[in-house]
């Protein structure tokens, strides 16, 4: 978002302060409330993309790329509702498509059932569900793998072997004990499956649609691929099951996963190795991150391009599914192997780049300058916060829309402070700060378009 100086000078006086000018869009607000779809209809509310502020350029150079990078189906959410789906190559709505890796996170989630269930728990041995000799390991080796180090990436078995996916005990060698050493490694994974079905009684498929499907209306199943076992849906339901986790597993007030401990373990670091990895999800924000097939780490975080707070489903060729608390955002791509080849992080980081160019640009731009201090203002739109820093502690600080309406009020005595603002419709917003030594902050008014 650029800004820019205004034609006119406007001047707003209160506690005898002078005024700094901001305007704000309205979709930088997180919402409240979110939308859930019903079940077994085919209806969706959607939102105007130009009620959030977002010009037809950037949409269509959105779509352009997803079409240029082999995208069947593109679907993005605002607090649940539908702002943008596409669908490319003749691909339609109602048609299935398989998750890849992305359908890791749906595991993670029944895994976490079972456990809230009290199946199984997530400490317990792997052995106690697949029974002993399940590896070619020691008994010692095996003992120390946990379900939570199939979760985690960090069983400890060689993913270097000829084929990573093979489940059968002799594909399945040590490399090291469980939890020092992290590994992208499929075959660990896809033995969860027969934990959850052995722990349950029933197969995975069943479970999955007692507990998850049926009550949010999602379609799909797991089929059998060598070795795998891959979800298939529609890229409505992959939305849905989004919307699902953007809402903490709860589903229009029924209360999916209750228990908050798993889900918050699930969706934020599990180990020390790849700080950007939960139970199967990816996370972004982390200082370092590790990718499937490297023992190498690198640092900053996972998709510069998106929100600190963004954690995703990445799969094999592009199927990728990104969910924003933040922002209130879901977002998914269900595809083809992209252009730049089978790296779905880096897809992921470039399709952000262009969510992120949706907003209407504007021309020009002015910065805040201040005549009597160092005080500076600035207003992050993505988390609808403003940020205030003073030279000294901040006595009086008063935020108000252009009818004078109150937003906030507050004495910090802090020469910081930051605060989230209430949805306002776009318009002027009014800052004015007083410091400890009586001195005001004038700023050059700035206005966004």
């Amino acid at each position: 978002m650029q800004i820019k100086a205004p034609g006119s000078k406007w001047m707003f006086s209160l506690f005898g302060c002078l005024s700094l000018v901001l305007i704000l869009q309205s979709n930088s607000a997180v919402s409240q409330s979110l939308y859930f779809p019903p079940n077994g209809v085919n209806q969706w509310d959607t939102l105007s993309p130009f009620t959030l502020g977002w010009c037809q350029d950037g949409i269509d150079s959105l779509n352009q790329f997803l079409d240029s990078n082999n995208t069947k189906a593109f679907i993005l959410l605002k607090d649940g509702k539908i702002v943008l789906e596409s669908y490319f190559g003749g691909f339609a709505q109602n048609d299935p498509w398989y998750w890849a890796s992305a359908g890791k996170t749906i595991t993670a989630f029944m895994t976490g059932i079972a456990q809230q269930e009290g199946y199984l728990d997530i400490h317990d041995t792997t052995s106690q569900y697949l029974g002993s000799g399940w590896t070619s390991c020691t008994q010692q080796q095996e003992e120390k793998i946990t379900i939570r180090n199939q979760l985690t990436m960090t069983s400890g078995l060689d993913d270097g072997v000829a084929d990573p996916y093979c489940t059968i005990d002799t594909c399945l060698t040590y490399e090291s004990d469980a939890g020092t050493r992290w590994a992208y490694h499929n075959a660990p994974y896809t033995l969860l499956d027969g934990v959850i079905n052995n722990a349950t009684g029933v197969t995975l498929n069943s479970y999955t649609n007692q507990k998850l499907l049926n009550p949010t209306g999602m379609n799909g199943l797991f089929l059998p691929n060598g070795f795998n076992n891959v979800f298939y849906s529609t890229a409505r339901s992959m939305a849905r099951f989004g919307l699902l986790i953007l809402n903490r597993g709860i589903w229009n007030g029924d209360t999916l996963m209750s228990d908050t401990t798993y889900f918050n373990e699930m969706t934020n670091t599990s180990q020390s190795l790849n700080k950007s990895y939960g139970y199967l999800w990816w996370l972004n924000g982390k200082p370092s991150f590790m990718l499937p097939t490297l023992q190498f780490v690198f640092n900053g975080p996972l998709n510069p391009a998106a929100p600190n707070d963004m954690f995703a489903a990445l799969g094999r060729n592009g199927q990728m599914l990104n969910v924003v608390p933040s922002q209130g955002l879901v977002w998914l791509r269900m595809g083809d192997t992209p252009a730049a080849g089978d790296v779905s992080v880096l897809l992921n980081n470039q399709i952000w780049e262009r969510i992120n160019l949706l907003p209407c640009s504007t021309t020009g731009i002015a910065v805040n300058e201040t005549i009597f201090s160092n005080a500076s203002c600035h207003f992050d739109k993505f988390n609808n916060t403003i940020h205030i820093q003073s030279p000294s502690a901040i006595k009086q600080l008063l935020i108000s829309d252009a009818t004078g309406r109150v937003l906030t009020m507050a004495k910090p005595n802090e020469s910081t402070f930051s605060t989230a603002l209430p949805s306002i419709n776009q318009g002027l917003v009014i800052v004015n700060i007083v410091d400890e030594n009586g001195v005001v902050s004038v700023f050059k008014e700035v206005v966004f378009d």
